[in-house]
């Protein structure tokens, strides 16, 4: 009993660190790795800057976030998908803005990764991303 209490307390530990999240990664070749997260001057709010990875032909996936992306293509090109607006392609040097609660997708159809920093500023507490339904 005492050797399944450890191991159940193992898991719960290590499933913790996974999902306070220095990495976030979806199946479908988009990769968030946390730098750093600090309080805002707004109440309930805070930054959290984040190195993102798209793999060649790797997409992000419909989603949306709890405040607005401020991004910056480092090096590569992906095309943004914005729900209701055109698509458009954001090269390296580039930078550009996802409002908060706007659905959204990102491409790679390159062969190379493209990378990317990204600033959230987000509500304390909820997942830097959720899954969006489809159209």
């Amino acid at each position: 009993m005492q050797s399944t209490r450890f191991t159940a307390h193992a898991l719960a530990a290590v499933l913790a660190c996974a999902g306070a999240g220095s990495v976030w990664a979806q199946a479908t070749g988009l990769t968030r790795t946390i730098i750093n997260k600090a309080d805002v001057s707004v109440p309930g709010r805070e930054a959290v800057v984040v190195r993102i990875e798209i793999a060649p032909d790797g997409r992000a996936g419909r989603h949306t976030h709890p405040g607005d992306e401020i991004s910056y293509v480092q090096e590569g090109q992906f095309e943004l998908l914005i729900d209701g607006q055109p698509p458009h392609v954001y090269k390296a040097g580039e930078s550009f803005v996802v409002p908060a609660g706007t659905v959204h997708d990102a491409h790679n159809a390159g062969n190379a990764p493209t990378r990317i920093l990204g600033v959230y500023v987000v509500e304390k507490g909820k997942p830097l991303a959720s899954p969006a339904a489809k159209p």
